[in-house]
């Protein structure tokens, strides 16, 4: 066992217990661990898949540690993190069992709090290498991964059976989605890319995204396919002006400006959107993007066109983040609920012409943030209705349109070919006064 492998593994330990003791989200935390960047790519690659399947997979692997304990024993935080990551190689990464036993025993060796556990750490190892398969064969999966909040809200929203099938889709890691300037079905050959009904492009990419063909001239960027539905729905929107609010990191303005539409993108993060710039230089396009917090944003004119892609819990971006079901709770869906509201009521509804659009939209399953955010912004907002989406607007829509006409993605939509993330959205018109009626 080489002495790298000891010390990737110690990384992971550091950037788990962040996300999960501290609740700091995955990326961010990785962004700024300078060993982490200091790793060799493979050893990075291989730190960030155990992190993110002991994330992805913490119901499980807790109730196999569960099984080995003592009714009444109860681990140190530290050493409940060694064991996760060691249980996560041995039961769903197929590390080769001698090397999880090792690590983990390693791992807890170089560590003064954790040193005393090694006897502890090594039996209940070496039990699961030999009961562990059976072990998980027995387990719920989708039922365990899941906190039960969340499994309540998606069993109240969706009915049990449809609740399972999102679970069951996080279980699995996203495909690669990118959004094409121009001519989808030349890039999905040069590519060898799966072209979506929407237009996007799915792929697998086995070399990193900067060294594909077409990232460096600008030709596309990555961009989920959920995503991209939203601005597709907004119909003809060359020369018309369109407020993005909370636009970074600008996947949506970049469609927008695609499009031929005049773009005012803003967003309160001067990070994110100096990453946002950087895109638009590759990608050759142009908008007027403004560093502000939107409910601060008062232009002199109104647009044809809102976009409110609204901040909001993310649950729809799971299998993509799966730290997003370890460090959300649900008074962070009610924070986000009274945010939502107020970028609604105080800024999108006061910026868009008489008969102009807002568009909607959150990578949210929760109906507290999507479905129903919309019903009470209409119920006390009489000059906006909502204008329907129509399966016929868009192939591939069937199963995403609701019986009210907006659009719901679910992790479980498009199973064959490899789901969508978790996305609502809603077209919602202001009506023209009386008297432009009547003139």
């Amino acid at each position: 066992m080489k002495k790298t492998d000891t010390a990737s593994r110690g990384i992971a330990l550091e950037i788990l217990q962040s996300v999960l003791r501290k609740k700091q989200p995955f990326d961010d935390v990785m962004a700024r661990h300078q060993a982490f960047a200091a790793l060799e790519k493979r050893d990075r690659a291989f730190v960030h898949a155990l992190v993110a399947l002991v994330l992805r997979r913490l119901g499980q692997v807790d109730g196999v540690i569960k099984t080995c304990l003592n009714q009444k024993q109860e681990l140190k935080a530290s050493v409940h993190d060694i064991l996760r990551l060691g249980v996560a190689q041995l039961l769903f990464l197929g590390t080769p069992a001698h090397a999880a036993v090792d690590t983990s025993v390693e791992l807890a060796a170089a560590q003064n709090p954790t040193r005393p556990y090694k006897g502890l750490i090594n039996a209940i190892m070496r039990r699961l290498t030999r009961e562990g398969a059976q072990m998980i064969e027995k387990q719920d999966a989708a039922r365990l991964n899941i906190p039960d909040w969340l499994w309540l809200s998606w069993r109240q929203a969706y009915g049990t059976a449809r609740a399972r099938n999102i679970a069951e889709a996080h279980l699995g890691e996203a495909l690669m989605d990118i959004s094409v300037k121009e001519d989808s079905a030349a890039w999905a050959k040069k590519l060898d890319a799966q072209l979506l009904p929407t237009g996007s492009l799915r792929l697998s990419p086995t070399m990193a995204v900067t060294e594909l063909e077409g990232f460096a001239e600008g030709a596309w960027w990555v961009q989920d396919a959920a995503a991209a539905l939203p601005v597709l729905l907004m119909g003809d929107i060359k020369g018309k002006s369109v407020f993005d609010l909370c636009a970074a990191p600008g996947g949506k303005a970049a469609q927008l400006a695609c499009a031929g539409a005049q773009v005012t993108a803003v967003d309160r993060s001067a990070k994110r959107l100096e990453r946002m710039k950087e895109n638009f230089a590759r990608l050759h396009l142009e908008a007027e993007i403004i560093c502000l917090d939107a409910l601060k944003f008062k232009p002199a004119e109104k647009a044809d066109f809102v976009l409110l892609d609204a901040p909001c819990s993310a649950t729809g971006t799971m299998r993509r983040h799966p730290d997003v079901q370890r460090i959300k709770t649900i008074e962070d869906v009610e924070r986000m609920v009274l945010l939502q509201e107020k970028l609604l009521d105080y800024t999108a509804s006061k910026l868009v012409k008489e008969g102009g659009q807002i568009l909607y939209a959150v990578c949210s399953l929760q109906t507290q943030e999507a479905e129903d955010q919309i019903e009470r912004f209409l119920a006390r907002t009489p000059q906006f209705k909502r204008n329907p989406i129509k399966e016929e607007e868009r192939e591939g829509l069937s199963e995403l349109i609701t019986e009210k006409g907006d659009l719901r993605c679910l992790p479980c939509h498009w199973e064959a070919l490899g789901g969508l993330d978790g996305f609502y959205a809603a077209r919602l018109v202001r009506e023209k006064a009386a008297s432009a009626l009547s003139a």
